[in-house]
């Protein structure tokens, strides 16, 4: 007789469990439950029947893996839990009875847990962490503007800025950003890190407010994570550049305002100052010893050898791994050979987007913001400088002659002296959106159109957009037909009456023509107009055109609508043999579809309309 099957003992009832039931196993408080939870990675899941996983009840609740649980029970952070809690009652205790130097003794021993150990776990791979830091970039940046108080301690705060100015630096130092977009909610950045594409978002330098609805203590809890995350990536990321982690603050700088300044990069490598012994030669390896041996027997010999070497199968792995050697040709002994290598290919010049502004030395104003700007300039390899009203710790000031470029977000001012029409005269004035948009295109653009005062053209996001996304910079012509068509119809309002006499002898007796026009001109409401002037004019009674336009409308109507059922006919009986789940999911792809057709169509409109605005506000003035 086989074993019986007990009620609650196996299959869902046995892999899931309860978030009541997990507090209870772990003995421990909810905080410090959903603390671990956020430490270790594990979230509630969702079990195909929750009734059986619930063993018969119907209450909503959360659910968890039984093994993520038992994973939980030996976690060491949870020990040191236990312990800080019985030591917030032992100094509760003894602060009540006035005991102050057990009370000190008890704070200088305070129980303190680290999460190396999770890191480690959770990242088993440099890559992986490097994958993961998104988030921990875009927390830092945004506890690094907000404002200190009784939840945020300065002290974190401080922290999260040092963390961010590192970050800054070593983007800086490698040369690793690759596309900028200026958004409503802050900058987004995208650096290329360990060839992963590496987003984070900075918000704007405005006053921050902590809303009231936030638990503070959660995103505390992912902070406490992320920080120890990006200090083992900084190390290993400062660690490969050659540099030495932490980079030093100078405090002077930092007093006076200098901001990423204030940090010196020093080089890892010993100077010979310090007495570290250093080899004049290089050290050869023995791939590039065989590699010349063969290019010298390739140089001297014009005939090859007759003998046959048999080649050791050791030395086939080896073989695999060389470089491609020019051979001589076997026709023309004469002739040396040009074939190109791999070498010789790799040594040609190459275009860098990454230097774009090395030749070129900016001036910052003082209404634009200098942490985005300095960022951008020097990751690019251009210089930039200030004023102190900004900042201290600028290399140039306003005089210097070197500077190219004025970056400006302020209208043009009247009344210029002789000293700024001659600065205007050598310097360019462009508008911040200018950096931006040469950064995204991996080139200098013309600054003509971004010059100081001047409408900027759209500003898109760099970031892959999903096909068919509306583009201001595309279809052009689609609306300047439009365009062109409005301002004809506004132009021949002058000469209506001539127009229509014509059109009312080309269209004497065709009320079927001039209705089939209206119609296919009902979208426009003045060309619509047109058609009913030029029937008035032709002698046809509004009422009878009014009735042939109603009628052609329904027809045309008619057949759209049969036009959809034929289609939509075809479109349901694919539903049908879908499955409720592929139905449900292919209902939300077109509800998403026709949500984004909308919202581009929306924008068209809005365009054309803008565009007409404008155009009519040039005529008139």
């Amino acid at each position: 007789m086989g074993r019986l099957k007990q009620k609650g003992k196996a299959g869902a009832a046995k892999a899931y469990v309860t978030r009541s039931s997990a507090v209870k196993k772990l003995q421990c408080s909810l905080a410090d439950f959903r603390r671990l939870c956020i430490l270790k990675g594990i979230f509630p899941r969702e079990p195909r029947h929750k009734k059986r996983a619930n063993k018969g009840s119907t209450a909503p609740t959360s659910f968890y893996y039984a093994k993520d649980i038992a994973y939980l029970a030996h976690e060491p952070v949870l020990n040191k839990l236990r312990e800080h809690k019985a030591f917030a009652k032992k100094i509760s205790r003894a602060l009540g009875r006035g005991e102050w130097s057990i009370a000190k003794n008890l704070e200088d021993n305070k129980p303190v847990y680290r999460l190396d150990h999770i890191i480690k776990e959770r990242y088993p791979s440099f890559i992986d962490a490097v994958r993961d830091i998104d988030d921990a970039l875009c927390m830092i940046n945004l506890f690094a503007s907000l404002p200190s108080n009784s939840r945020v301690s300065p002290a974190l705060i401080e922290n999260c800025a040092r963390l961010t100015a590192e970050w800054q630096l070593y983007v800086m130092h490698s040369r690793s950003l690759r596309n900028v977009f200026l958004s409503i909610k802050g900058v987004y950045y995208q650096a290329e890190v360990m060839d992963q594409n590496v987003t984070w978002l900075v918000p704007y330098q405005f006053p921050q407010n902590i809303p009231s609805d936030v638990d503070v203590r959660v995103m505390l809890t992912f902070l406490e994570l992320y920080q120890t995350l990006l200090g083992f990536v900084f190390f290993k990321l400062y660690t490969d550049a050659g540099l030495v982690y932490p980079p030093l603050l100078d405090c002077g700088k930092d007093e006076s305002g200098a901001g990423v300044g204030a940090f010196n990069l020093q080089s890892a490598n010993p100077s010979p100052a310090t007495g570290a012994l250093k080899s004049d030669t290089p050290k050869v390896s023995s791939k590039e010893v065989r590699q010349t041996i063969k290019k010298i027997i390739v140089e001297t010999s014009s005939v090859p050898p007759t003998d046959v070497d048999i080649d050791h199968p050791d030395s086939l792995h080896d073989a695999v791994e060389e470089e491609f050697v020019p051979q001589p040709s076997k026709s023309d002994l004469d002739v040396p050979s040009s074939l190109p290598t791999l070498l010789s290919l790799s040594s040609l010049p190459k275009p860098s987007p990454t230097n774009i502004f090395a030749p070129y030395t900016f001036w910052l104003s003082r209404e634009s913001s200098r942490s985005i700007f300095e960022f951008l300039i020097r990751s690019f390899g251009g210089r930039i400088g200030w004023p102190v009203s900004s900042g201290g710790g600028s290399p140039f000031t306003e005089d210097d002659e070197a500077i190219t470029h004025v970056i400006i977000d302020r209208p043009v001012a009247k009344g210029d002296t002789a000293q700024e029409r001659e600065r205007r005269r050598r310097r360019k004035y462009v508008q911040p959106q200018w950096v931006v948009d040469c950064i995204n295109a991996g080139k200098i653009l013309l600054e003509d159109i971004y010059a100081q005062g001047k409408t900027l053209p759209p500003h898109l996001s760099p970031f892959g957009e999903r096909d068919g996304a509306y583009d201001p910079t595309i279809g052009l012509s689609n609306v300047e037909n439009s365009l062109a068509e409005g301002d004809n119809a506004e132009l021949s309002e002058d000469s209506q009456e001539v127009e229509d006499v014509e059109m009312g002898s080309e269209l004497e007796g065709d009320v079927t023509s001039m209705t089939s026009l209206a119609v296919a001109a009902a979208d426009n409401p003045e060309a619509l107009r047109a058609a009913e002037l030029a029937a008035e004019a032709a002698g046809v009674d509004y009422g009878t055109f009014e009735k042939e336009v109603q009628k052609k409308q329904k027809q045309k109507q008619k057949h759209k609508e049969g036009a959809v059922v034929n289609g939509g006919g075809e479109e349901d009986m694919n539903k049908i043999l879908m499955s409720k789940r592929k139905r449900q999911l292919y209902e939300r792809m077109k509800y998403g579809e026709k949500k984004r057709a909308t919202e581009h169509a929306k924008l068209e409109e809005k365009r054309t309309k803008i565009e007409k605005d404008r155009r009519r506000k040039a005529r008139t003035s």
